[in-house]
């Protein structure tokens, strides 16, 4: 087998998060074909505990640990150089020695590398074909956070925006293949940057339809007869803060002055203070981390992604969708997602249109479009499926 550098941002396990979701499962396909050396961050410390379950995958592994208040003080040296601030936020001198030590003990013939922060370990290595999967384009989420923002934090996010953007189109030049997670978000970033186009590519996201599959016999963890909308995710996300805020205070009131037996659950770990704070809404609870978020999704009524600030493909709608959920999105959701509005899900433009098209399904009890949904995923979000495409851009041409 030949020996690959795999390198991500963030421990690669548990896939309890959408980046982790996908650098495990590639990591797990990768292993079935190359001897694995993983450079890695930990940026939590309960994620130490899975160091051993990673070896199952790799012959060498390299864990750093990376304290996010540390790395925001690293960020002020972008300011002096003009590099994007994401960059010195992921650098370690010790992880650069350990890979130009693995380049000199070991013949590496590929490198594959997940988000654009972690290339500049090894932009100056040229012997081996060289992968980055941007996943999504990060600079514009940038972008759009500045616009949400006021002076001098807008000041800030637009700086970071247009630097990473600059960022990424000189690795796309460099690098042997780009990779995005869907064929839109690659279509946009080949409009930005056109020079680089025939080397850009992409590979969905996809599910675990077993895992996640509406036969499962799971533990109600409703009240009985309670109709539920249920929103997933991390909870200390700004864009799902944002999401799940927005929702409570401007849409949610609308629909359980008509509904009033709705609740509102928001799923999902380390729910930030203003999360918390939505408790005081009537109707509204948050569950904080859960073992198990499918019951969560099985027994709702409806799952919702009301997000204002996204990129790429969302999990949360992939997983609701393979649970044969109802799921009403925003278009920024709908995002990068192939499926038909109306009929295996519900796009709603804005608070009034959110608010509408919940009170029209459950009023009418709808329940009609849960196969479609499911089958919806099932040809087009698996991963096996997905990640059958990522032979070939690891082919020379």
């Amino acid at each position: 087998m030949e020996d690959l550098l795999y390198l991500t941002h963030r421990i690669p396990y548990p896939p309890n998060k959408g980046d982790k979701i996908r650098s495990y499962h590639l990591l797990k396909y990768l292993s079935q074909h190359y001897r694995i050396h993983l450079g890695t961050f930990v940026d939590t410390e309960e994620d130490w505990q899975y160091a051993e379950k990673i070896r199952e995958w790799c012959d060498e592994i390299c864990l750093i640990k990376l304290d996010p208040k540390i790395a925001r003080l690293r960020c002020f040296s972008g300011l002096v150089t003009g590099s994007p601030l994401t960059l010195p936020f992921y650098w370690d001198r010790k992880l650069k020695q350990w890979i130009d030590n693995l380049f000199k003990a070991k013949s590496i013939t590929k490198i594959i590398v997940f988000s654009a922060a972690m290339t500049q370990y090894v932009r100056h290595i040229h012997s081996a074909r060289r992968v980055i999967d941007f996943v999504d384009i990060d600079s514009d989420k940038w972008k759009q956070y500045a616009q949400t923002k006021s002076w001098p934090l807008s000041w800030v996010y637009k700086r970071e925006a247009e630097l990473l953007l600059n960022y990424e189109k000189a690795i796309a030049q460099e690098f042997d293949k780009s990779t995005f997670v869907s064929m839109k978000e690659a279509a946009l970033f080949k409009m930005l940057m056109p020079e680089a186009a025939d080397k850009v590519d992409y590979f969905n996201n996809g599910v675990d339809v077993d895992y996640f599959s509406p036969i499962h016999q799971l533990p109600n963890p409703y009240a009985v007869n309670d109709r539920i909308l249920v929103f997933t995710g991390a909870m200390d996300y700004w864009a799902n803060v944002d999401a799940v805020e927005w929702f409570a205070q401007k849409i949610f009131p609308v629909v359980r002055a008509q509904i009033t037996d709705i609740r509102f659950y928001i799923v999902g770990s380390n729910p930030a203070a203003r999360v918390k704070a939505l408790v005081k809404i009537p109707g509204v609870t948050v569950t904080g981390r859960v073992e198990d978020v499918r019951p969560y999704l099985k027994y709702a009524s409806i799952a919702i992604a009301p997000l204002r600030i996204a990129r790429g493909i969302q999990n949360k709608v992939l997983e609701a969708m393979a649970m044969g959920k109802i799921v009403v999105l925003s278009p920024q959701a709908m995002e990068g997602i192939h499926a038909a509005d109306g009929e295996e899900l519900y796009v709603a433009a804005d608070e009034k249109a959110f608010a509408s098209t919940i009170i029209n399904l459950v009023a009418k009890a709808h329940n009609t479009n849960a196969n479609a949904a499911r089958a919806r995923i099932l040809s087009d979000y698996t991963w096996p499926a997905s990640l059958a495409r990522f032979d070939q851009l690891l082919m020379p041409t």
